[in-house]
């Protein structure tokens, strides 16, 4: 199976969410010259299925391409479907991190309520085609915590647990987050499309 991705730590969680399907999973990043689309969408489903119809039919193999992001109440939504390209085209993590501290400067904590929200597509090579969301709720904080996870992670608050995902196990952060819940789905799709 591909996995329409070059993000080492989308990856490694994908990868550990779908152990014991007996699948051989593979990255973009696991091939020299693949093709990059652009990633054009209005909507984190429209991004997720562009990848994974453009890179089923490229490989002729199941694809699953995720589209994820942050979306913040006191920015509206943003940064949204510009989650990983906030602060500018080819950003690090860093960088939009920043970006975000530095847009949400004043806000106190009580207003500084989120969401990650993850939209899984697996299109196979025969054109069938699923999708499943996953969500998870918390609070942007001050400053970076944590050196596990990726991306907003380290700013990323869960209130119940008292930690930012960043401060999570690998393991404790695929049960509760976004990605974790929409690849429990789609781990039951995939039987269904194998089967």
């Amino acid at each position: 199976m591909i996995v329409a991705t070059r993000s080492k730590g989308k990856i490694r969680e994908i990868r550990e969410a779908l152990k014991g399907l007996g699948l051989r999973i593979y990255a973009l990043s696991d091939f020299l010259d693949v093709l990059e689309i652009e990633e054009d969408g209005k909507s984190f489903t429209e991004n997720a299925l562009k990848k994974a119809r453009f890179y089923s039919r490229y490989f002729g193999k199941l694809t699953l391409a995720d589209d994820s992001g942050l979306e913040v109440d006191s920015l509206k939504g943003l940064p949204g479907i510009y989650s990983a390209r906030y602060a500018g085209e080819g950003a690090s993590s860093q960088e939009n991190n920043q970006k975000l501290l530095r847009e949400m400067q004043g806000v106190p904590l009580s207003k500084r309520g989120g969401g990650f929200k993850c939209i899984i597509a697996v299109v196979s090579p025969d054109g069938r085609e699923a999708i499943a969301e996953g969500s998870c709720k918390g609070r942007i904080g001050f400053r970076e915590k944590g050196k596990k996870g990726f991306g907003y992670d380290p700013l990323f608050i869960l209130p119940k647990y008292r930690k930012t995902m960043a401060e999570l196990s690998l393991k404790e952060k695929n049960k509760i987050s976004h990605r974790g819940k929409a690849l429990k789905k789609i781990r039951k799709i995939i039987k269904a499309f194998e089967g």
